[in-house]
Order: C-alpha cells, then structure tokens, then sequence
C-alpha cells in the first residue's frame, strides 16, 4: 500500500503517524528536507506530505516557504522588545544593547543544530538571503525604537539606524564565525564582538527621566 493516500479535505496525509502539529515540528522537518534535497528543490507540498498535514494547514503556520527557517521569529522579536524595556536605565545604552541581543540569540542544547542548519541556510542560499532583508529591516527597528526612546529622538534618525545596523553587522558577523567553527560557542562570539564594537556607540544619554 502506498505510504501516502488522497482526500478531498486533506489531500496528502501520511499513514500512521500523527500529523505535526507545532511550529517547532513543521520547522524541523522542513529544515530536515532542506538540508538533504537543497531549499530551492523542495516544495510547500512535500513539507505538508512529510509532517502528516495538508498544505493549507502549513499556511497557517508559516505565510511562505522562505518564512519556515525564521521559525516563530514575530514572537521573538516581541520578547526581545520585552527585555529591552525591562532592564534599568542605569545599564548603559551599549550593553544593554549587547545583553539583550546575546538573550535573543540563545538556543537550548537540544535545538542547536536546527539553529545550525537555520542559519547555513538564511546565509548562503540566496533567495532566502533576499527574503532576509525584510526580517532584518523588521529585527534592526526594534533595535531602533529602543535606541530612539532612550536617546529621545526619532526611531527613523540617522543615530536610531546607524545603531540599528551596527548591531545587524555584529551578529551577523558572529553568526559566520559560529559556522565556520563548530565548538565555539554563539553566545561568546555576540559577547566579544559587542564588545570590540563599544567604541562606536559611546554614546551621552540624557539622564533618567
């Protein structure tokens, strides 16, 4: 008997197994395919086929294929937004910067590798690379209303933007270092690069309010 069968409601649904039925189960399974078959050579279709789920049950998870690597990355930039507010004042504007992004990078144990292959694949293939700019454009404003509320100024000023972008680059240089090295560790590399960057944002607060 086939391993897969046809239905009017939900037309590829695998025997057997129950469907997945998380962002975390759909996301693995679809990097899982990724890797093994390249981005570019799997389909929304074969996603849903393999996870035991239709293909408008996918939609409901991620908007696109390109969106599925990013994970739940609308409720991690809102966490993110969280904890920027959350920390004293006193905290200097740079490192609360550097605290909060190196939080926002960690990744349990058990979910490093799929972080590995998350990120190889957001880095190297270039439709997600092009897809990238608008979850980093979305990623850098928070950076950059949390710089402009401290700094009272515009979110969309030079200053905001310029911060916002330098820590883009820092991440993002920390992240390709972390897959060219496999015992380093990501939170270190955040860490160091922040800080080899302090002296781009010495910057003068004006005092709590």
């Amino acid at each position: 008997m086939s391993e897969f069968v046809d239905a009017a409601a939900n037309p590829v649904v695998r025997i057997g197994r129950h469907p997945a039925t998380t962002h975390a189960e759909i996301s693995h399974t679809g990097l899982r395919l990724f890797i093994e078959r390249g981005f570019d050579q799997v389909t929304v279709d074969e996603i849903a086929a393999a996870c035991g789920i239709g293909r408008r049950t996918f939609f409901r998870y991620f908007p696109s294929k390109n969106d599925l690597p990013w994970g739940q990355f609308d409720d991690m930039l809102r966490s993110m937004r969280e904890h920027l507010d959350s920390l004293p004042r006193s905290v200097p504007l740079r490192d609360t910067l550097r605290i909060a992004i190196v939080v926002f990078n960690r990744t349990p144990p058990e979910e490093l590798q799929y972080h590995r292959e998350r990120m190889t694949l957001l880095l190297t293939v270039p439709s997600l690379v092009a897809h990238s700019t608008i979850r980093y454009e979305s990623w850098r404003q928070v950076i950059a209303d949390f710089v402009a509320e401290r700094l009272d100024t515009s979110p969309s000023g030079l200053l905001p933007q310029t911060i916002g972008w330098v820590c883009l680059g820092v991440s993002i240089a920390a992240y390709e270092q972390w897959l060219k090295h496999e015992d380093a560790s990501l939170s270190d590399l955040l860490d160091q690069g922040f800080l080899a960057a302090r002296d781009l944002m010495l910057l003068d607060e004006p005092g709590p309010r």
